[in-house]
């Protein structure tokens, strides 16, 4: 690449695609042990393989990306190390569909058949979301790329499997799950999505046996009493006490059940006594266990009412049972009364439906024993969470942990390790598949149908990847990794699992800290959803505006821990900040054809404009260091947006210009060059994490060693080029600029036309600053300076601005009509005070202030505000001009 063929226009896809297929051939992302280096090492979260990208992903990508670029400029062996996750009830749900389509079932395939589907379909369709990935610019090491079912992650779920339940931490029990009946699983408490719905809360007499008195009892869920086994008080209600150990008659069933006490009654809902339904309520379920209650099932698997229901019910469906108990009720002068009643109710995280508690034979882990250590781990410090805030969101929720269920009725999944004896009832937990019964010999032994949670495979995910459980090299390396980028809705799904797996079989916490973005909401702050319709497609901004500037404007919209609004705006703003970043570099460009690469100038070389900017770089690169370490990126991006807009492009390249045009000495024009070529090329290794493609592209162009810039080293400060009098004489001369510069703007003098300035300034540093920047000050602003420490009479019809300690004072006789300005200004005062005058009356207006919405008010209010001011600043200029 020659620096004369730069295109005009930046064109992102053209650029994009090229560099990442370069990077990616010569293999820059690899990483390999070596113990000369320090590793910095990240897991991505591994996306569902049924996945598309979306804004999340996005925003966690470029988060990693940004952090892995810039560890690696720093010279540490960086490996980020990327994966998809098998996602059972996704995954499963999606190639069910596709077969629905066909008239086909799993069942009509039969399991093996139905998971050779699903692998195909994993390997025709799995792979879109990395290639999605690589469009935004993730620089991961492919060649480590892993799936959570692949061959050393199955090694390690069996592995951890075997372990856990030899240890007593896996167990088999009966006990109420979350079912949901349209994916047809259990699901964990967490997969659990807990939302507020209006319902009904229903009154029951439930009759004393041998007397006319009866005891209330207030449900929400009235299909459920069919499933009843006693009713219970607290203890200490007196309300009850006479009644406990009597019997009651459960209505509709004409069934006989107890009255217990049990401290876990609230007297004070309802009516203080609760139906007790231990196959349908968790709570009921312990209650039930404490007093050696039945369990009887009257809901089964797909949300139906079964035999035990009675004949009446059995096949309704739960919510058509509901009504017709409570019509039935009412009948039978069983119903007292029926109160509308908001309560959280559970629904299933991926398909929405109402969770239904149920009694079924399940796995669990033991969790106590493995949360003690998790719990440690972040109280000591060994794993920081990012913002801090997060550290007791996790803490309250693992003191508080209930056993985690990790069976799944799917076909989809790791299948459970676990092989039941038919004709002993010996069950053998081993590593690998076995042929007979360890006990009896008999060859007539099945494999647990059920899959393991995704989650469990997720949580080994950090020692997975990198061999375990084989000591491999890559484990001692770069194990316990970094940092774990993360959002916050995953904090109890997946950071609290890798966290207590790492400990049990690492001995090792995963990773040293955790960093917590938010969620991506739309402008109006609602969750992007399909039901809402306002979710945006990453891969289509990134075609229409470029992958560096969808990865900037989330960034600079970022701050740890909160949610991120999506604004179309801010994204033209980012583009916007790509083209002035291409146009700068293609101007520099331009002038450099005589560039010297071995001129080195020396300090009495540099103009006062070179000591500015050189010194402002040096803090340009304190500060994003800075913030890049302590993970405040957008801080960072946002002071590498100022430093390239608002001072290399908006005033060094202006300023430089008569240098690069040649009007002063071969030495000085060189000394320019080498400046601009310095801090251009800095300022682009700078912000290379963040907009890697342009910045290769223009870096490429610009002299510079080595092969890439994302292989460059990350730029260092120095001391010897600060120079806080340079920055303090150029923030002078850039206000006194800026002043005249909008005297001009605001009085309409023509561009063309030569303004005297008087700067008038009891400072002698700021005398001496604008004297020493009056060429800059001159030609920028288009005025010739006569610069005072005091003036005895100020002159006539001069318009004023003040700027950092200095007066300044353009005369405008000559410069502009005065009488056609004046003339203009008196039109423009007279309509302002009319509009004023008329929202003024509206705001008189008692009628309009009691009837008019609060916002329309509030809307005239500040207009009145707006207009005021309008009219006080045309009086200002008017009175300029005197009587004349």
């Amino acid at each position: 690449m020659t620096k004369f063929d730069m295109a005009k226009k930046y064109d992102p896809e053209k650029v994009e695609s090229k560099w990442y297929s370069h990077w990616e051939k010569n293999k820059y992302f690899h990483s390999e042990v070596d113990p000369e280096k320090d590793p910095f090492s990240i897991v991505m979260p591994p996306p569902n393989v049924t996945g598309e990208l979306h804004m999340g992903h996005a925003l966690d990508s470029t988060l990693q990306d940004i952090l892995t670029r810039f560890r690696r400029m720093q010279g540490y062996n960086a490996l980020w190390l990327p994966g998809t996750d098998h996602a059972g009830i996704a995954t499963q749900t999606r190639v069910e569909g596709n077969m629905a389509r066909e008239g086909v079932t799993k069942h009509d395939l039969g399991r093996e058949k139905f998971l050779e589907r699903v692998w195909d379909w994993k390997n025709n369709y799995g792979g879109r979301i990395t290639n999605q990935l690589r469009c935004l610019g993730a620089s991961c090491d492919w060649d480590r790329e892993r799936f959570t079912m692949d061959d050393g992650c199955y090694n390690a779920v069996i592995e951890v499997f075997v372990r856990l339940y030899q240890q007593g931490l896996i167990y088999r029990d009966y006990y109420i799950t979350n079912w949901c009946s349209k994916c047809q699983t259990t699901i964990s408490d967490i997969e659990v999505e807990h939302m507020d719905k209006p319902g009904h809360l229903y009154y029951v007499k439930y009759p004393v046996k041998g007397q006319e008195d009866h005891l209330s009892i207030a449900t929400t869920r009235p299909e459920t009493m069919l499933g009843d086994v006693a009713v219970a008080v607290h203890p200490d209600d007196e309300r009850y006490s006479h009644l406990i150990g009597k019997t009651l008659i459960l209505p509709l069933v004409e069934k006989e059940i107890p009255v217990i006490s049990d401290e876990y009654v609230a007297p004070e809902f309802g009516t203080g006594a609760v139906k007790v339904t231990p196959a349908h309520d968790p709570n009921d379920f312990e209650m039930g266990k404490r007093h050696d209650l039945p369990e009887i099932i009257v809901i089964n698997k797909n949300a139906q009412m079964t035999g035990e229901a009675g004949p009446r019910y059995e096949g309704m469906d739960r919510w058509e049972c509901r009504k017709q108990v409570v019509k039935d009720l009412e009948n039978n002068n069983y119903l007292i009364r029926i109160e509308d009643h908001t309560h959280a109710v559970g629904h299933c995280y991926r398909c929405g439906s109402v969770i239904e508690p149920m009694l079924s034979k399940q796995w669990f882990v033991r969790m106590q024993p493995l949360a003690g250590p998790a719990i440690q781990a972040v109280e000591e410090g060994r794993i920081k969470f990012i913002p801090e805030r997060f550290a007791r969101i996790y803490l309250n929720w693992m003191r508080n942990l209930r056993d985690w269920c990790i069976s799944r009725q799917l076909w989809w999944g790791h299948r459970i390790p676990v092989w039941y004896c038919s004709d002993c009832g010996e069950m053998t937990v081993s590593r690998c598949p076995i042929e007979k019964c360890e006990a009896c010999g008999s060859s007539n032994i099945e494999q647990d149908t059920d899959v393991l949670d995704t989650w469990f495979s997720s949580a080994l995910w950090p020692f997975s990847t990198l061999g375990w459980p084989e000591k491999t090299m890559d484990l001692a390396y770069y194990y316990p990794t970094s940092v774990l980028v993360t959002g916050r809705d995953i904090i109890f799904f997946w950071v609290a699992r890798m966290i207590f797996s790492g400990l049990a079989h690492m001995n090792e916490v995963p990773f040293k800290k955790v960093f917590i973005h938010g969620l991506v909401l739309d402008s109006q702050g609602r969750k992007m959803s399909k039901s809402l319709g306002n979710g945006v497609d990453p891969i289509q901004v990134i075609e229409s505006h470029g992958a560096d500037s969808l990865r900037f404007m989330l960034i600079t919209g970022n701050t740890p821990g909160n949610d991120l609004r999506f604004h179309f705006e801010r994204l033209e703003g980012a583009r916007n900040f790509a083209n002035k970043i291409w146009n700068a570099s293609r101007f520099a460009l331009l002038n450099l054809q005589d560039y010297d690469p071995a001129f080195v100038p020396g300090s009495e070389d540099y103009a006062l404009s070179d000591k500015w900017i050189l010194s402002r770089y040096q803090s340009v690169i304190e500060e994003v260091t800075n913030g890049m370490e302590n993970y405040e990126l957008g801080e960072s991006a946002r002071s590498l947006y100022e430093y390239m807009w608002n001072e290399i492009c908006d005033w060094y390249i202006e300023l430089v210009k008569p240098r690069l045009y040649g009007k002063t000495t071969i030495q000085d024009k060189e000394t320019a060059q080498y400046v601009l070529v310095s801090v251009l090329r800095g300022t682009l290794e700078l912000l290379h994490p963040f907009m890697p493609f342009i910045t290769e592209e223009i870096w490429q162009y610009l002299p510079h060693k080595g092969e890439s810039i994302m292989l460059s080293s990350w730029p260092g400060s120095n001391e010897q080029l600060k120079n806080k009098d340079a920055e303090e004489k150029m923030n002078t001369i850039m206000d006194v600029t800026r002043g005249i510069r909008q005297i001009r703007s605001e009085m309409n003098v023509e561009p063309g036309k030569m303004a005297q300035a008087w700067i008038v300034s009891s400072f002698p540093e700021k005398r001496q600053a604008a004297e020493e920047g009056r060429e800059y000050i001159e030609n920028l602003a288009s005025a010739s300076l006569n610069i005072y420490s005091e003036l005895e009479d100020t002159p006539e019809q001069a318009a004023t601005a003040v700027a950092s300690g200095v007066g300044i004072y353009v005369p405008l006789k000559g410069l502009i009509d005065v009488e056609r300005e004046k003339a203009r200004l008196e039109k423009e005062l007279a309509a302002a005070e009319k509009d004023l005058i008329k929202i003024q009356s509206k705001l008189n207006n008692a009628g309009f202030l009691n009837k008019a919405p609060g916002d329309v008010v509030e809307k005239e209010k500040s207009k009145e505000v707006e207009i005021s001011g309008k009219v006080q600043t045309l009086k200002e200029r008017f009175a300029m001009f005197g009587d004349n």
